[in-house]
């Protein structure tokens, strides 16, 4: 399997990231069929502001930069909670950059994500993925995830 390093990520790859996170999340909401596009632009806005509110100093909030030697492959974003069971994560955002998909590099990421949790004693992971990803949620299922609750609509 791929190894791959998670460092904290950077100021300056955070300004990079949240533009483009913000303007791709609201892609995905639309083109699930969940929203209109400019509906789905306010929520990605509303969403940041309310899950990043001091940016990459939000209490709880992870946000990494996966390497493979010096090569950037890729960065997924984890926020922890505290509930009454415990100490829980929840990925919120995960990426490998395009030209290196199907490479190993997400199966490696998701293993050093599990990797840190496990050694903080968190319960569980969880996160959520557009139904249209089939190669995320395929991946996510091959590594253990179970469906929690799905959404449906239907287009008129």
């Amino acid at each position: 399997m791929t190894d791959v390093r998670l460092e904290a990520m950077t100021d300056e790859q955070y300004r990079i990231y949240r533009a483009y996170a913000e303007e791709d999340y609201a892609r995905n909401i639309a083109r699930s069929g969940a929203m209109s596009m400019a509906d789905a632009v306010q929520k990605s806005a509303d969403d940041f502001a309310r899950l990043h509110p001091d940016g990459l100093a939000t209490p709880d909030l992870l946000l990494w930069v996966a390497y493979d030697g010096d090569v950037e492959v890729g960065m997924v974003g984890v926020r922890l909670q505290h509930r009454s069971d415990g100490l829980h994560a929840f990925g919120f955002d995960f990426r490998v950059e395009s030209e290196l998909r199907r490479r190993g590099y997400g199966r490696a990421i998701m293993v050093a994500v599990e990797q840190f949790c496990r050694e903080r004693n968190v319960a569980s992971v969880g996160l959520n993925v557009f139904g249209f990803n089939t190669g995320a949620r395929s991946l996510y299922e091959q590594m253990g995830f179970e469906i929690t609750a799905i959404q449906m609509s239907k287009r008129l």
